[in-house]
């Protein structure tokens, strides 16, 4: 060997034997730390109060974080609570101990109130002017609020919180705590995080958490849930009492010990948990066995009563008082904007959920709703032959809430309701394009299509799937492959979709709809999940005007055929097919379409199309409303008083 490598060879073994010394030195001091920064109550060194974070979008974080001040403070524990959006990052270096409550919002990205305090942290560690010891004297713990239906993306922001401390030197007390809002084990894996910070407090270990966690369930029990109305951005729902599934944590009733209980059969859990059941009856749900609901819809009762259908009454020959609402599928693979359900539903990106048989879905679906409609016995309007067609079923809208064809069943579902000689209505959100092609035919199959641009359907759908957008295309595409009647629902929102009138025409070419629904965005109160208001409503002349604009694009090819006034709602028909001598046949020979089917031949929507009535094509007086029908109007005054006029 020459003495140049000699010479170099020894310092790279000096260089190498220092690294090691440092870095032994650096895990000593920061084992040592992590032991005497113990906040033991009977220490004779008293620390500054640490700092709870929460990073919050919907009010879980928060409402989690306040349950966990509560709980330090029944251990003699001081911590502030603290809103990132007040706190000055640069102050980080000064705090000794701080603990984290954060959830992840759209694309892995840390909620508005949080972002300046994450990008900090993150160009800090990136900073090599900064160093690797600047929160060397600070020790944390981070709690993760997520849903694993968002993939790679489940928890990043408590990940890379924990990651940015520890590059900057702070002292991590457990391993990150994650929570599922979608999988009812929240509360249980809050639980066990909190009993190993409580653990290490006082003193311990993570580990030696015996009693902690029974008494975080006690602090729970007898803690008012957080009030996410303090926050001025962070409204709550029109109705008190509608849980978001993403506030769960925050707002559901009190549970013994804080857990909820998750039932599993085979293996496999219950898609719908006690919570989530608990809301959705709250809001008039009947709940189906393990994954299904249905529920009766108010122009249901409106036709009951003699005071006119809803808008596929007018549209389609429906009839409205004869119409069950249910879906067998309550999980739903997106987040609308807009949901009117206000996302109390399960969210979900294949079936992994125990599953009921087609059948007892069915007959528990008539069972309830029949059950429902006899509910209305005696109320003024409702007479004996009305409600004996009532408790007769003739038709299904599998539409009610979450993602219907997600059921691994649905063939088999839709053939129990055709024996029975009930027509189905079947809603899409067009994020699986393979069930769509395989779907046995239906007697109308609808895909929605909430915008028309990449971009506006991630704002507006909030989509679980990476791939949204491809789906998205694909379902349009096996909407074409479809004999039966396919129709395009488009729901209109102001400020958010409205302005996409070329996108829109784009799409009519590639699914090929048999009809377009074009209706007006429906307010349901402002939630945690959704910041729309009245404003974002539009009138019925913004959807008409939308509706013609769309036809004149089309040169032709659809034209606007019905509308609904009261639904604010318009329906564009396609003219070669449903336009018979300057006649509209937008309506269904229901009898038709069963014999049909029965007999297990091909056919196709042309085949059990019936002549719409005068009154319900579009321009015409009556504005859709059935003539036979009585009009029911209220008088808006303090003190409202109803008048029954003709229409």
């Amino acid at each position: 060997m020459s003495t140049t490598s000699s010479v170099r060879a020894r310092i790279a073994f000096v260089a190498l034997l220092s690294a090691t010394t440092f870095y032994c030195i650096h895990k000593y001091r920061r084992l040592k730390r992590l032991k005497n920064l113990s906040l033991n109550p009977s220490s004779t060194s008293k620390p500054s109060r640490g700092k709870i974070f929460f990073i919050s979008q919907t009010g879980t974080a928060k409402a989690l974080a306040q349950r966990l001040h509560e709980l330090c403070a029944s251990n003699d524990i001081a911590f502030d609570l603290v809103d990132p959006r007040s706190y000055e990052p640069e102050d980080l270096p000064k705090e000794n101990l701080v603990l984290f409550i954060a959830s992840t919002w759209d694309g892995g990205k840390p909620p508005k109130n949080g972002e300046f305090l994450v990008n900090w942290l993150g160009e800090s560690a990136e900073d090599f002017r900064v160093g690797s010891l600047l929160l060397s004297d600070c020790k944390f713990a981070v709690f993760g609020v997520g849903s694993r239906a968002y993939g790679e993306s489940y928890n990043a922001v408590a990940k890379e919180l924990s990651s940015r401390m520890i590059g900057l030197g702070g002292l991590e007390m457990i391993p990150v705590g994650e929570g599922d809002v979608d999988d009812g084990e929240l509360d249980r894996a809050f639980q066990d995080w909190c009993g190993g910070v409580i653990g290490v407090l006082k003193g311990g270990s993570a580990e030696e958490t015996n009693g902690v966690s029974q008494q975080i369930g006690a602090v729970e029990n007898d803690l008012e849930y957080y009030d996410s109305t303090d926050d001025e951005d962070e409204d709550n729902d029109a109705d008190g009492g509608i849980v978001d599934l993403e506030d769960i944590a925050g707002k559901a009733p009190s549970k013994r010990n804080g857990v909820v209980k998750v039932t599993k059969v085979d293996g496999k859990k219950e898609m719908v948990t006690p919570v989530i059941r608990a809301s959705l009856t709250k809001q008039g749900y009947k709940i189906i066995g393990s994954h299904s609901g249905v529920k009766i819809c108010r122009w249901t009762k409106s036709q009951l009563r003699g005071r006119g259908g809803c808008y596929k009454h007018s549209f389609y020959g429906i009839e409205s008082h004869r119409c069950m609402e249910t879906t067998p599928s309550l999980a739903c693979a997106n987040k609308c904007v807009f949901c009117w359900r206000h996302h109390t539903n399960p969210v979900g990106k294949s079936w992994q959920w125990k599953m009921d048989e087609p059948s007892v879905i069915v007959k528990g679906a008539l069972d309830l709703h029949t059950k429902m409609i006899k509910q209305m016995k005696g109320v003024p309007g409702v007479t004996p032959e009305k409600l004996q067609e009532g408790l007769n079923p003739r038709h299904c809208a599998l539409s009610l809430v979450g993602e219907p064809i997600m059921y691994p069943e649905i063939n088999a579902l839709v053939d129990e309701l055709h024996g029975r000689r009930i027509s189905t209505f079947l809603v899409t959100n067009a994020q699986f394009p393979e069930k769509i092609l395989m779907m046995k035919p239906i007697t109308q199959l609808y895909v929605s299509v909430d915008a028309a641009t990449k971009e506006s359907l991630k704002a507006i759908d909030r989509p679980l799937f990476a791939d949204f957008w491809e789906r998205f295309i694909d379902s349009l595409k096996a909407l074409q492959e479809k004999q039966q009647r396919t129709v395009y629902r488009l729901t209109l929102v102001k400020g958010w979709n409205t302005e996409e009138l070329d996108a829109y025409f784009n799409l009519f070419s590639i699914g090929k709809p048999d009809f377009i629904e074009i209706k007006g965005v429906t307010y349901c109160g402002s939630s945690a999940t959704s910041k729309l208001t009245m404003e974002n409503v539009p009138w019925h002349a913004d959807v008409k005007a939308f509706s013609e604009a769309l036809s004149l694009k089309s040169n032709g090819e659809y034209e606007v055929a019905c509308e609904h006034a009261h639904s604010c709602c318009v329906l564009l028909g396609r003219t070669e097919k449903f336009k018979v001598d300057g006649k509209w046949f937008t309506w269904i020979d229901y009898e038709k379409f069963h014999d049909l089917v029965a007999s297990g031949e091909s056919f196709t929507s042309t085949d059990y199309m019936a002549q719409t009535p005068s009154w319900a094509v579009y321009g015409a007086q009556e504005g859709g409303f059935d003539p036979e029908q009585l009009r029911y109007k209220k008088e808006r005054h303090h003190h409202p008083k109803p008048q029954a006029v003709l229409a």
